[in-house]
Formats: C-alpha cells, structure tokens, sequence
C-alpha cells in the first residue's frame, strides 16, 4: 500500500488508496501518538474520519485506504482535519459527494 498507493495530500493528512481485490474496500487509520497525543483526542478523530467515509461508502468500496495524520494538531483542530479528509475523498471520487438520505 505504502510503495503502490497513489498519494493525496491535504493540510495535516495523507490519503493512501490503491484499487481493491476483495468485495469490498477496507480503511486503515495511522494516528500516532506523538502527532496527537491524548488517547480520547486520537479516538474521536477516528470516529469523525470513520463518518467522512460512511457519507462516501457505496463509491469507496472500490479502494483499500489509509488515511494518515502526518503533523501534530491540536484537540480543537480535529473538525478541520475530519474537513480535509472529506476534501482528499472527494478528490479520489472525483467530486463532491451524494447528499445524505
């Protein structure tokens, strides 16, 4: 995934997708500690990355991804890194997504 996934970057992410093999896409999270220290702070920005991708799912179960945090944030900031990662999916879909039922 690391040396043939095509690369998007946005602010603090790094999106990771390669076309998949299985039925359906899966999606890995590498948030360290270091970048993001608090164990809730970490969670949370997963559940809001988790929701990015529900809101896209039909369309992404075509890829494997890897959405990395790739410099510190602070606890306030994980709105506006939960925005970039639903700007980087966009960019990988080609364009804004469906409204939501």
């Amino acid at each position: 995934m690391f040396r043939g996934g095509r690369r998007f970057e946005a602010g603090r992410l790094q999106l990771l997708a390669m076309p998949t093999v299985a039925a359906s896409g899966r999606v890995g999270y590498v948030i360290g500690k270091k970048l993001l220290g608090r164990a809730v702070d970490r969670n949370r920005l997963k559940r809001m990355l988790r929701e990015a991708i529900r809101r896209r799912r039909p369309a992404m179960n075509a890829f494997d991804l890897i959405i990395r945090l790739r410099q510190p944030c602070a606890a306030a900031e994980l709105a506006g890194v939960a925005a970039d990662a639903g700007k980087l999916l966009d960019g990988l879909l080609g364009g804004p997504p469906a409204p939501p039922r």
